[in-house]
């Protein structure tokens, strides 16, 4: 039977696989810096230049080539970014970076960094949709999670969005599943938006 992931419905290239897996050649040290070097970019995309700058940096001083490279971090910037999108636990980041391959040390690494960033990355989600798109509607509803296999996430409340948006010749519709401490802290920044547009206004 095979494989089933959370950060996608089908099942991923074996390209990712094997980038994924490449990462557990990487000494420690190393690995904790591409995952920052990650995490960076996924909270402030707007700083996308600095990204080559810093994988061209880490190649030169680490002695890897460049392109390899690149394939690693666009894979892990792909999961993650589904991740953010499908609103995924750590628990279920580190099961599908397991089932790429990545070693099991590595993997709980890799979802605590992320949980520990991971309102600023819906934040940033989020924020992006808005900004590369005009929002034409919204509609959201609350649920509450009557059944899961993590016996905390039972009876935790969560927010459905539906974001339609512009994108020029169409529209599209943009999915997303808030916490409600996500969506506490989106509504935080989406009041902070409105003021700041009422002060310039």
């Amino acid at each position: 039977m095979a494989t089933t992931f959370h950060f996608v419905a089908e099942t991923p290239p074996d390209s990712m696989f094997s980038e994924i897996q490449t990462l557990n050649k990487f000494n420690n040290e190393q690995f904790n810096e591409v995952v920052s070097i990650v995490l960076t970019f996924l909270l402030e995309p707007d700083k996308s230049n600095q990204l080559i700058g810093q994988l061209d940096d880490f190649a030169r001083e680490e002695g890897v080539s460049v392109a390899p490279l690149r394939n690693i971090v666009r894979s892990l910037i792909t999961i993650l970014n589904n991740a953010v999108k499908r609103n995924m636990t750590p628990a279920q980041l580190k099961e599908d970076m397991v089932n790429l391959g990545l070693s099991e040390e590595r993997a709980t690494h890799l979802s605590n960094q992320w949980k520990s960033n991971l309102i600023g990355l819906s934040r940033t989600a989020v924020g992006q949709t808005l900004m590369i798109n005009q929002l034409v509607d919204m509609e959201w509803k609350f649920g509450v999670t009557a059944a899961s296999s993590e016996l905390q996430q039972v009876g935790s409340t969560f927010l459905q969005m539906k974001l339609v948006v512009n994108k020029g010749n169409k529209t599209e519709n943009v999915y997303m599943e808030l916490s409600l401490p996500q969506f506490y802290s989106f509504l935080h920044e989406m009041e902070k938006a409105k003021l700041s547009l009422e002060y310039f206004s």
